[in-house]
């Protein structure tokens, strides 16, 4: 039998034409290299940016407001313009250690393609219902937000007219003043939380400009209603130690409603990164990376909701530049060695650790001592916190090194874990930290130092 699957060769390999995808590409032509290749799965590029049609994005980036369209326009204006190649309508079904990337299309069948460096660029998507458990019926009624985002700004349906949403993530808010505008009456968003997930500004613009009262550390116990959806339960929730976050008794409200929107957090699409070997990080459920954004395996490399999810669109676009002009770099290094492995930086490695009260912490390991920006998220609402970022001699933390140096501190009026933070590590910081080092974040409460 002949194998007649399709051979291709690309420096470099980007999977998910979403604005991360499409920034890499950018970064890495503006790098130098013209041997680009974009594998996305639907017709066009712009991943969930052609439904987010409210304002908001391109203030970091272009210095103006933009609706998601005409954010994802411009990026897709300069891949045209770079003429880039695009394979659309394709899904990757594996990538190896040899940075081999397996597709298939309905124009190839299935194909492979040789690459130089690959960067997955996949995003996220939304945590469904049934990863809830939530008592009751199952009715119709029931979406994601971004479900009903999809209908309402893509197909013009409303999907429906008497709404709850359990959840206050950014596309939950986000929808929340959407169904209003659209005419449906929003009664309530619940979280689960004493805090919101989502940014202050859209709390602002969505719930308090529309009067639609949010209600933390409130959950939904029961969906009633046979075919459609009737009413749903809502209850207050303490923290109970060792059970989590659980329902109160006697604090059970019915809502009548006809629709339970479900903004209850996004999970990075990791199965292509797990299926090559590569760890997850159990807080940020994205790859493991350094400053470049390389992870493990030398040659791939991660960007944007798939690594972590970020707040704006333009965050996740600029991290995907450094893993654009790294994976430029690495070619091009590769090829003034003609392919020798030693392209690679060496003889410094130093992890990066967060405390608990930071959450989490990207990248998570540093091999280079130049600037690196570290991106961080904490775990809860802190009034007036010092961050405190500290050096010791060893990754383990072992007995008998010397003393934690301290590499900065900053002072917070408020920190929230809706919104991502960024410092920036000095090179002449990491200069005094030895190889096999380690970098801790940690958050004073309020005025303790």
């Amino acid at each position: 039998m002949t194998d007649n699957k399709i051979n291709l060769k690309y420096d470099i390999v980007i999977i998910g034409g979403g604005p991360a995808g499409m920034s890499a590409a950018i970064a890495a032509y503006e790098h130098g290299n013209r041997s680009i290749l974009i594998i996305e799965r639907e017709k066009r590029l712009g991943g969930i940016l052609k439904q987010c049609i409210h304002p908001g994005f391109g203030l970091e980036m272009y210095k103006e407001e933009l609706t998601g369209p005409e954010f994802a326009a411009r990026l897709i204006a300069k891949v045209r313009e770079y003429n880039i190649d695009c394979r659309m309508s394709s899904m990757v079904l594996d990538i190896d250690r040899k940075l081999r990337v397996t597709g298939t299309s309905s124009d190839l069948g299935v194909f492979t393609v040789q690459a130089g460096a690959v960067i997955l660029a996949m995003g996220c998507r939304e945590r469904p219902r049934g990863a809830l458990n939530t008592p009751g019926t199952r009715p119709s009624g029931v979406f994601t937000a971004g479900a009903a985002q999809y209908f309402v700004n893509m197909y013009g349906y409303l999907p429906g007219k008497e709404v709850v949403i359990l959840g206050s993530g950014d596309i939950g808010l986000i929808m929340a003043r959407r169904m209003t505008l659209e005419g449906a009456k929003v009664k309530a968003v619940c979280e689960v939380m004493p805090y919101s997930g989502g940014l202050a500004r859209n709390i602002e613009q969505c719930l308090n400009d529309f009067n639609i009262p949010l209600l933390l550390s409130h959950t939904v116990v029961e969906v009633h209603g046979k075919e459609r959806v009737t009413g749903v339960t809502i209850a207050q929730v303490e923290n109970v130690p060792g059970k989590g976050r659980v329902p109160v008794k006697g604090t059970e409200q019915y809502i009548p409603c006809d629709t339970l929107l479900l903004s209850v957090g996004l999970i990075p699409e990791n199965e292509l990164t797990t299926s090559c070997g590569i760890r997850l990080n159990p807080a940020t459920k994205g790859a493991e990376v350094d400053q470049d954004r390389q992870t493990e395996i030398p040659g791939i490399y991660s960007c944007g909701n798939v690594l972590h999810v970020h707040d704006l669109a333009d965050f996740a676009a600029e991290e995907a530049r450094i893993a654009g002009e790294a994976a430029a770099e690495r070619v091009r290094k590769l090829r003034e060695n003609a392919g020798e492995k030693s392209c690679e930086e060496g003889g410094f490695k130093v992890g990066l650790k967060a405390d608990g009260k930071v959450r989490y912490v990207v990248p998570q390991v540093i091999t280079a001592k130049k600037d690196v920006g570290v991106y961080f998220r904490v775990s809860d609402i802190f009034k007036k916190p010092t961050l405190v970022v500290t050096a010791s001699g060893s990754a383990d933390g072992a007995e008998g090194e010397a003393a934690e140096n301290v590499l900065l501190k900053k002072k917070y009026l408020k920190l929230v874990p809706g919104t991502m933070q960024t410092v920036t590590l000095k090179k002449e910081m990491l200069e005094q930290i030895p190889d096999g080092g380690r970098i801790e974040f940690k958050l004073l409460p309020g005025d303790a130092e």
